[in-house]
């Protein structure tokens, strides 16, 4: 057997566990119906692989952040790689869809990937240069989602959907070797007790800070949510494109994502978490503005459109990273249940922009209240990102 890792793990092992963690939610999407095909189930049910899956991860986080506290990074991301393998195989042999779905479920455990290697970065170094390299982790949690739908489709076109749970199968056992020899334990504080462990919770749930930096992550994310669940409607109503060139569009905002990760790559290690944070939700807020005062002045056109969209990634690119790392500041000792929280936080308030979305667009009014409604989430991320800065300079004043 390999040697067991005693140093912590390089950023390019970290980039892959997270990207997995990533690409796993929706990698096998193009093969949806050919699964309810062999199953002979219904599509809305087979769809809760995907559904399902994303309620269980956000369940998951919660725990995992909390287990990695008491036990170690270590052991909780080799424990989630390992079930995550299992589960892909589980999923890959089973016969009937109740199984599939199980194994699916099981799947889920690989949000250790990306609940806890936020973690394991906050450990190693200060928050600032936290923020940097979340920067390129983020990178990666943006591409993965863009290429995996695209290599699974071809995967399903050549061997059958089989073949995405043996590529599952493949990636995770893969990982799992690189995090052995590569993935040292980074928390050198494990609480002792559980007890002492949830005694310390109230001072994180207590802090103006912690939920002014998740408040910015989940509105920052719920932004990119209003934007894919109303902009299929909007393209239809407004510009009557197919298909294909609505997925170049709606890949628009991910390449804002990367390029604004790439900066806060760059820049975030020298700079305020509050300064990137509120530079980012100014970039969002200001392509939106300009993108509604378009619209009202009657310039109806997808570069419009698509152009106010795309500097919401890039503010999303520019945000995250900071927020990120300054949740899991505030009680670095409690590092990995901040992520965990925050991931969970981040999540529920897409999922909760999402649905406002789905009530408030119609065919008549698509264009301006989707790009309202990612204004407002913008406007609130701004807000909160504020809320920290101002808890900072009150808590600087004395000195």
């Amino acid at each position: 057997m390999p040697p067991y890792a005693t140093t912590p793990p390089t950023l390019f092992t970290l980039i892959l566990l997270s990207g997995l963690s990533v690409v796993s939610l929706n990698m096998f999407l193009p093969s949806l119906t050919n699964i309810a095909a062999t199953f002979e189930a219904d599509y809305a049910l087979v769809n809760l692989s995907i559904a399902g899956y994303a309620l269980a991860m956000a369940v998951l986080q919660l725990v995992l952040g909390p287990l990695s506290d008491r036990f170690g990074r270590r052991p909780v991301i080799l424990a989630g790689l390992a079930l995550f393998s299992l589960a892909s195989l589980g999923c890959l042999l089973a016969t009937d869809v109740w199984t599939f779905l199980a194994f699916r479920m099981l799947q889920a455990a690989i949000a250790s990937g990306f609940a806890v290697s936020r973690a394991v970065i906050r450990d190693q170094v200060g928050a600032r240069e936290a923020a940097s390299l979340m920067g390129y982790l983020a990178m990666a949690w943006a591409l993965a989602p863009m290429l995996g739908p695209m290599f699974g489709g071809a995967l399903d076109q050549l061997f059958g959907w089989r073949a995405s749970f043996w590529a599952f199968l493949g990636f995770g056992v893969a990982v799992f070797a690189l995090c052995w020899v590569d993935l040292g334990e980074t928390n050198r504080t494990p609480s002792a007790t559980f007890r002492q462990q949830f005694r310390s919770y109230p001072a994180l749930f207590r802090s103006g800070r912690f939920w002014g930096y998740a408040l910015c992550m989940g509105f920052s994310v719920g932004a990119f949510y209003v934007f894919i669940s109303g902009i299929p409607l909007v393209a239809a109503v407004l510009f009557d494109i197919g298909p294909a060139t609505l997925g170049i569009g709606m890949g628009s905002i991910t390449a804002g994502f990367v390029f604004g990760s790439f900066l806060a790559g760059r820049f975030a290690g020298g700079r305020a978490l509050t300064t990137m944070m509120i530079v980012g939700r100014l970039v969002a807020c200001g392509g939106l503005t300009l993108g509604l005062i378009a619209l009202l002045a009657g310039v109806v056109h997808v570069v419009t459109l698509f152009g106010a969209c795309i500097c919401v990634g890039v503010g999303n690119g520019l945000t995250m990273p900071s927020s990120n790392a300054g949740a899991m500041s505030v009680r670095p000792d409690l590092a990995g249940s901040a992520s965990g929280l925050s991931g969970a936080l981040t999540v529920a308030g897409g999922a909760a922009m999402s649905a406002l979305t789905g009530i408030v667009l119609t065919e008549a009014n698509a264009a301006h209240a989707l790009l309202g409604l990612m204004l407002l989430a913008s406007v609130l991320g701004l807000a909160a990102a504020l809320l920290v800065l101002w808890l900072d300079r009150r808590a600087a004043a004395p000195a």
